[in-house]
């Protein structure tokens, strides 16, 4: 069953990116922020310090309201012309704008020119004027949709003088500015939305191709591995050879228990049809004996040799097949020096006293030590012998050796037997295999080899037809 990929707004391709877009939004909003209030703050203080110049040089002056008519009578003319012509936009606006105000706060007029609407405007607009004087910095003042920095002087005589500066253009050009940094932030938003977009789609592509192995190994494909990307980064990298590292294991693991089960299903039919054999003849004779039908004396005591015969078969098999089953669970062997040349030699000796006539050559002179379990060695030998005693005539020569090499004791049991054909080489260590339906339980060099593995070594057999058999056992010295 494939997974699908989980698409959308939950996808980590999304979050990536709406994570890349959020703080890249945070950073343009806090850089936009803070370049507008560090320009507002510098342009205010520069229109501030103008304001306290001017102040400071009236107050400094000591000039009185008559002297500084003559003064403000030509900005008072323009302002005239700028707030009430009927063309006011071919005027300039004064930037500073004088306002002379009594005790009260009502302007008063300079000279013949009366007071302008503006400066009846920022005259209402400053309010309290000594506490416009007394304050250390300008203060702003919001008058007929414009904005204002005011200060105030106090003349020699005692008349207050507003002085205010325009801001307006000020804002305005900060609004552009913010517009502007909006724009140009939103468009960088949506270019890299879609440049990451691109770059997680793109190293995302090795995590595509382990959800599509994985899903392939559920559907059965065991074989699959996960492919190396073109440009990986290390983390998938390492993330690709540990799953594939994993995956391996995993197969492993199942054709080892397919290959168990396998194995264990084989042995119970193979154990059971030896089992079936004996068991039929002896009940075969029971039959027999229970009908009465063995009357003849000589009847009788062949049929109980043949019972017993077969209950001693019974007995080897199910001991065999007991000794296989405590190799499986890796028994504890009791391990010691032992001489194994005199294991061969006690070997080749019982195999002269059971066949006479058969040629012995024994090569194992002198003592060679092993730390090992001599039951073990004795049974790998016997097992060996028995199988050359069994499947060969019995005036074939045999040749038992044992020596040390590089580290390694190897006991070889060599025969000049019919030998073997390939396909029976390569099954010869399986239970109940018998090379051509011959005679034994056939578990005799599966035993040997598992006792070997016990203690940590291999065995091999080494045959061709006409040209015998030879095994060799390595374990280690």
């Amino acid at each position: 069953m494939r997974v699908p990929g989980r698409r959308g707004i939950h996808s980590l391709r999304a979050k990536l990116t709406l994570a890349n877009v959020a703080l890249l939004a945070l950073g343009i909003v806090m850089a936009t922020a803070i370049s507008l209030m560090t320009a507002r703050h510098y342009l205010l203080d520069k229109v501030d310090s103008e304001l306290l110049h001017s102040r400071a040089s009236l107050h400094d002056a000591g000039f009185s309201l008559r002297q500084i008519e003559s003064l403000s009578e030509v900005g008072i003319a323009l302002d005239r012309f700028a707030g009430d012509g009927a063309d006011a936009s071919a005027l300039p606006t004064p930037a500073v704008v004088y306002v002379a105000v009594d005790p009260a706060g009502r302007p008063v007029a300079l000279g013949p020119l009366a007071p302008t609407a503006r400066q009846r405007a920022l005259a209402a607009a400053a309010g309290e004027p000594s506490a416009i004087v007394a304050a250390d910095k300008p203060r702003d003042a919001r008058v007929r949709g414009e904005s204002y920095r005011m200060t105030a002087a106090r003349l020699s005589d005692g008349t207050i003088v507003l002085i205010a500066t325009s801001t307006e253009a000020m804002h305005q050009g900060m609004g552009k500015a913010l517009k502007l940094d909006l724009a140009f932030g939103t468009l960088l938003l949506a270019l890299l939305a879609c440049l990451t977009l691109f770059g997680v789609r793109r190293r995302l592509l090795p995590l595509e191709d382990m959800v599509e192995t994985s899903s392939a190994i559920a559907e059965g494909d065991l074989t699959r591995r996960v492919p190396s990307s073109h440009h990986p980064t290390r983390e998938v990298e390492q993330l690709r050879l540990a799953l594939n590292s994993m995956l391996h294991q995993v197969e492993s693991a199942y054709r080892t228990r397919e290959h168990s089960a396998s194995q264990l299903r084989r042995f119970v039919a193979d154990a059971s049809h030896e089992l079936r054999t004996p068991l039929s003849a002896i009940r075969g004779y029971l039959q027999l004996y229970d009908k009465g039908m063995l009357n003849d004396p000589d009847q009788r005591k062949r049929a109980w040799e043949r019972v017993m015969t077969e209950a001693d078969r019974m007995g080897r098999l199910v001991d065999e097949l007991l000794c296989l089953a405590r190799l499986d669970q890796q028994p504890e062997l009791r391990f010691r020096n032992v001489d194994v040349s005199r294991l061969v030699r006690d070997a080749a000796e019982d195999l002269r006293v059971q066949q006479p006539e058969r040629p012995v050559t024994v090569d194992a002179e002198g003592t060679l030590l092993v730390h090992a379990d001599e039951s073990g060695l004795r049974q790998v030998l016997g097992n060996l012998v028995a199988n050359v005693r069994t499947h060969t005539p019995a005036d074939t020569p045999v040749r038992l050796g044992v020596e040390r090499e590089d580290g390694v004791v190897r006991l070889r049991v060599e025969d000049e037997g019919p030998g073997l054909c390939a396909q029976d080489a390569a099954r010869v260590f399986d239970r109940f295999f018998r090379a051509g339906g011959g005679a034994g339980s056939g578990l005799g060099m599966a035993i040997v080899q598992g006792v070997v593995r016990a203690h940590g070594g291999e065995v091999s057999v080494d045959t061709a037809p006409g040209r015998g058999l030879r095994a060799t056992v390595t374990i280690p010295g």
